[in-house]
């Protein structure tokens, strides 16, 4: 009785939705679990799976005791998992490059954001769509799809749009990992070359991680080295998406509330990248925050896909897949090019 009078309705409101909130997140997470299962002994991308294996759950969201619960998952545990990216930040990784690279990569990360932003529009899919693949493709696949996601106005095809990006991403990394070592092989990029290659235009992090390695361990660290340039480009990204559309009224006024100026996730990965880049994250803990960002952001997907109908991401259409094609081979062609 003492604890309910002096706490904050706000603090205590969480403490009393938790058995509510409990049934939705603990299917989302034993779905989380199935999927890394499948990917860690039959090679499947973990994402993926538990995209597909949420989306034959979705008649859990529609009604019953897990509705509450994974609409929390799909929208509270996706920005905690995105915050916790942070501890994999450094400024140490910006000094490793050189200004040179770094300048390439943020120019290549603007260039296709604004193409899907543009291409977007002319193909009838709207800016919305636009920016949540390009800055997929350009950033850092499914874990941008996600990031991005919670900050754009939401409609009522937003929970589609985010499933059908985050399946396209996935698909579009694994054929990636794949064809691009034997690319730079056909093209004769040395092996650091091809590191910076393959991290530079893979989407997912575990696909970049697998494609490098797969060629040599100086490829495979340099490619998760420039892969982790680009994943440091969420936040000042995410946080620029949303000053953009408070500045244009265009947040999501459902509940008569302004977005915040800086979203709360975005505070707490740049406050976990300063802290890391100071030496105040020990290394155990670093690993740690990394592993739990990684199953917060599968159990969110899993949540996700359970929200969706597989049939509903079907019908984007061709426009859509094109869009997504295109923007992966031109951030594939400005580093042939360039490089």
């Amino acid at each position: 009785m003492f604890i309910d009078a002096i706490a904050p309705a706000r603090l205590r409101a969480p403490v009393l939705r938790l058995p509510v909130l409990l049934p939705g997140f603990t299917v989302a997470a034993v779905v989380a679990v199935a999927a890394q299962f499948i990917s860690e002994h039959y090679g499947a991308p973990a994402m993926l799976m538990a995209l597909l294996l949420g989306m034959t759950l979705q008649f859990l969201s529609l009604e019953g005791r897990c509705v509450e619960g994974i609409g929390f998952t799909a929208r509270h545990v996706l920005r905690l998992g995105v915050a916790l990216l942070g501890a994999r930040i450094s400024v140490e990784l910006l000094l490793d490059l050189g200004a040179g690279l770094i300048g390439l990569i943020v120019a290549a990360v603007a260039a296709t954001i604004l193409l899907g932003f543009l291409a977007g529009r002319a193909l009838g899919k709207g800016w919305r769509f636009g920016l949540l693949t390009g800055g997929a493709v350009a950033i850092c696949g499914a874990s941008a799809a996600m990031a991005i996601a919670a900050v754009l106005p939401r409609d009522e095809n937003s929970e589609t749009d985010l499933s059908f990006t985050v399946l396209g991403v996935t698909l579009l990394s694994t054929l990636a990992m794949i064809a691009y070592p034997l690319l730079t092989g056909w093209v004769g990029f040395d092996t650091r070359t091809t590191g910076v290659f393959l991290g530079a235009t893979i989407h997912d992090v575990a696909q970049v991680v697998g494609a490098g390695f797969s060629i040599s361990p100086e490829a495979g660290e340099t490619a998760t080295l420039v892969k982790l340039i680009r994943v440091s480009l969420l936040a000042p990204v995410v946080l620029l998406f949303s000053l953009a559309i408070r500045a244009g009224g265009l947040g999501d006024s459902a509940g008569g509330k302004r977005p915040p100026l800086i979203p709360g996730f975005v505070l707490g990965f740049l406050a976990l990248g300063a802290l890391n880049s100071l030496g105040l994250v020990p290394e155990m803990l670093g690993g740690l925050l990394a592993d739990a960002s990684g199953w917060a952001l599968l159990i969110a997907i899993a949540a996700v896909g359970m929200k969706t109908s597989l049939a509903t991401v079907m019908q984007v259409g061709g426009a859509a897949i094109a869009l997504i094609a295109a923007e992966t081979l031109f951030l594939a062609g400005i580093f042939l090019t360039a490089l």
